[in-house]
């Protein structure tokens, strides 16, 4: 049996401030075949984030433009800033054998779960609400009125879990990122992944085996 030659879609999200990004860097150190999809967004870029490795920023003009050319896999305006997954970027990558990893908003992975039922959906969730407002206010990225606004946000996404295929939960680092490695071994295990036995020659191999054991 061998693996076929192309990859698997996998779907990371859950609420701001759970730790999806620190799982797929933890993910992506110990997976060779795993690709982590750049999205493209609209949004200024954080400090140390790099062009085409975090993100492609690009204007709003120009965003909209790749809308009208049809070539996002999923797209949608977060805390006012556009973010889409193109196309192009994971299809080239499944074709190559990789499977590709994409960590985007709990509304992007609804609408590609619309179009690709076949991807793996996994939920991350952090141990309680309470640590959730904890590591949005230590993150200090955004302002007061942000940082409500994601809070709220994060009630109304944890409802959406149920869509999900696996969720894990964000207490402890190591333990959840093994959860998910586990998770991703099982889905290259499943049967519709691997190729059928060549069952044909088989009265030449029974012959084969009966000149063996003969010998």
């Amino acid at each position: 049996m061998s693996k076929k030659n192309h990859g698997s879609l996998i779907i990371l999200s859950g609420p701001s401030g759970a730790g999806k990004g620190t799982i797929h860097n933890e993910l992506l150190k110990h997976d060779s075949n795993l690709k982590l999809s750049v999205s493209m967004t609209t949004r200024k870029p954080r400090d140390g984030e790099v062009e085409g490795v975090d993100y492609f920023f690009v204007t709003e003009e120009e965003f909209k433009k790749e809308i009208e050319n049809n070539s996002f896999l999923e797209y949608a305006e977060v805390h006012g800033n556009y973010y889409g997954t193109l196309k192009r970027e994971v299809e080239r990558d499944i074709d190559n054998g990789y499977d590709v990893l994409l960590e985007i908003d709990i509304q992007g992975a609804i609408n590609i779960k619309a179009q690709k039922e076949d991807g793996i959906f996994i939920f991350v969730m952090p141990p309680s609400m309470k640590e959730l407002k904890n590591r949005l206010v230590k993150r200090g990225t955004e302002t007061k009125d942000a940082l409500i606004e994601r809070f709220k946000n994060a009630y109304k996404e944890v409802n959406e879990m149920s869509k999900y295929n696996y969720v894990v939960i964000n207490d402890e680092l190591d333990l959840a990122v093994k959860k998910v490695e586990a998770i991703l071994i099982a889905e290259r295990c499943r049967v519709d992944r691997i190729e059928e036995f060549d069952v044909n020659n088989q009265e030449e191999l029974i012959h084969e085996l009966l000149v063996d054991f003969n010998n």
